[in-house]
């Protein structure tokens, strides 16, 4: 496949060094249902004299393969003929587009939130020498348990739509797309969160804009079977000790996709001399969004790269 569509924002400015390679560049690479704008996640930290940078760093984030705007099953109109790919397809992805587009053969860092952790630690594993640090953010070296029920249960959801066939389906699923979005609903937020700080109603109206979510921002059916099928076979276990980049692994106690008793705290013994922080957040997996919670540790990890 030749000329894929790549999706993505920047921010900073770019250093370069005598040959033209710029030498600054960190890449921030989205979770599951994300895309570029992910990066919002993390913009309390960064700007001017924040621990990310703009003056110091030039980030990039980039919609992945198999996302919505950038190569997918939908945008490539292939449908059930777009090859199949994995976690480490999307990180060569990525790879080819910073060498094309921006002359980067080194990377200052990565950060991967969900997903986007699966990227960030297969790129550290399988290619140690092509950053300086590496983040992973709620992530994890392996889907396992009720992750990979999740993600099959999804795709049971698609797959038994009548319509599917195969892959070849001529009209958008909405139904079944919409049931796929709803079943993750209950797993975003801590139990606490569910329990203690939405009403039953508002529950119920939480889970119908989630299911509409999947309309509005035009879910496909391969896009979605085709990511959950590379989650599904995401496990760097045997090789995450490859990790050679400094590297900072952020858990939240209240995530129920992650818990950091069975992703985090294993992961940073297998990683040769990171560094692991765990806080809490209300907010569960999503809680990434209060990572201002630990802004002076990521000031103290990342000072050294500055």
């Amino acid at each position: 496949m030749n000329n894929l569509p790549v999706e993505y924002i920047a921010f900073g400015t770019p250093i370069t060094d005598d040959e033209g390679y710029i030498t600054n560049a960190i890449v921030f690479c989205h979770g599951w249902g994300g895309d570029y704008g992910s990066l919002r996640r993390i913009i309390d930290i960064m700007g001017p004299g924040e621990p990310i940078d703009t003056k110091k760093f030039f980030i990039i984030a980039i919609t992945t393969l198999g996302s919505l705007n950038s190569a997918s099953p939908s945008v490539m109109e292939l449908g059930a003929k777009f090859p199949k790919y994995s976690i480490g397809d999307m990180v060569r992805f990525q790879m080819e587009f910073l060498k094309v587009k921006f002359n980067i053969k080194h990377l200052k860092g990565v950060i991967g939130n969900s997903m986007g952790g699966f990227e960030a630690l297969t790129w550290g594993a399988k290619y140690p020498d092509y950053m300086d640090f590496l983040i992973s953010l709620v992530s994890s070296y392996k889907v396992a348990g009720h992750n990979y029920a999740l993600f099959k249960f999804m795709n049971n959801i698609i797959e038994s739509d009548p319509n599917y066939n195969n892959g070849n389906y001529t009209k958008p699923l909405t139904n079944s797309l919409k049931l796929a979005n709803e079943s993750m609903y209950p797993y975003g937020l801590s139990r606490e969160y569910y329990r203690y700080e939405l009403s039953n109603d508002e529950i119920d109206l939480a889970m119908d804009e989630m299911a509409e979510e999947a309309v509005e921002e035009k879910w496909d059916a391969n896009d979605i079977v085709y990511r959950n099928n590379a989650s599904t076979a995401y496990d760097i276990e045997d090789i995450v000790s490859n990790i050679k980049a400094k590297s900072l692994i952020v858990a939240i106690n209240q995530d129920q996709y992650f818990p950091p008793e069975l992703d985090a705290i294993p992961m940073s013994k297998m990683i040769k001399d990171s560094k692991l922080i765990i806080y809490d957040s209300i907010m569960g997996h999503i809680g990434t969004h209060e990572i201002i919670k630990i802004k002076k540790e990521l000031e103290e990890f990342l000072k050294d790269f500055k």
